[in-house]
């Protein structure tokens, strides 16, 4: 089976991203590179929220208003945010204005800013979880796996929301904590060597 497309400065990419240059510049400048900013990790699980039941093409087109609109994904900033400013979530049209998954930021911002409290930092926790390389199978063939599941159930016993074994195995991918790009994508082993380059968090 074809895991990859021939992009158009002639290089092997993962056949996800050949469809529209939005993706293909996020696959080749994100995704899988591995993360430690707790913002930066903050913001993915929100926009992963997100894209519940959407395409990553819908979110992507609409970042830029995402984080003006949660200004910046700040931790702290956006656990102080109140009714008012979920009806004014719920009027901006440059997002989705879905009110469960608007609440649910919200919540898990105040969530995280407890487990920072407790952990040191978001980072550290989440990267914990990272799944042995040598026990997943070939890349893009799961949509689970036993980390995403224990990470979501640990979660969700903290009160978070919208952090679905899938939803968190989608994370992964992106921030780094799993390679999946396709073996012959040739990325692969860039994030493979940003991966041995990283230091994990642990604290």
């Amino acid at each position: 089976m074809t895991t990859t497309i021939t992009g158009p400065d002639g290089q092997p990419r993962c056949l996800w991203c050949g469809s529209v240059p939005e993706l293909t510049d996020y696959h080749d400048r994100e995704w899988g590179f591995p993360v430690s900013d707790d913002r930066r990790l903050f913001e993915k699980l929100c926009l992963e929220g997100f894209q519940a039941g959407l395409n990553w093409r819908t979110i992507l087109n609409k970042r830029e208003n995402f984080r003006a609109a949660f200004r910046d994904f700040d931790v702290e900033e956006v656990a102080h945010f109140d009714e008012n400013d979920v009806e004014r979530l719920l009027a901006d049209p440059g997002i989705i204005r879905h009110r469960g998954k608007i609440e649910a930021v919200i919540n898990n911002a105040r969530r995280a800013r407890e487990l920072i409290e407790r952990e040191g930092s978001l980072a550290a926790f989440l990267w914990r979880y990272e799944p042995d390389p040598e026990a997943l199978p070939a890349p893009q063939t799961l949509t689970t796996c036993a980390e995403s599941h224990a990470l979501s159930k640990e979660l969700k016993r903290r009160g978070w929301r919208f952090v679905g074994p899938t939803t968190l195995y989608a994370f992964m991918q992106s921030m780094g904590l799993i390679n999946d790009h396709a073996e012959d994508c040739f990325l692969r082993n860039d994030v493979a060597h940003a991966r041995r380059a990283f230091t994990r968090p642990e604290r």
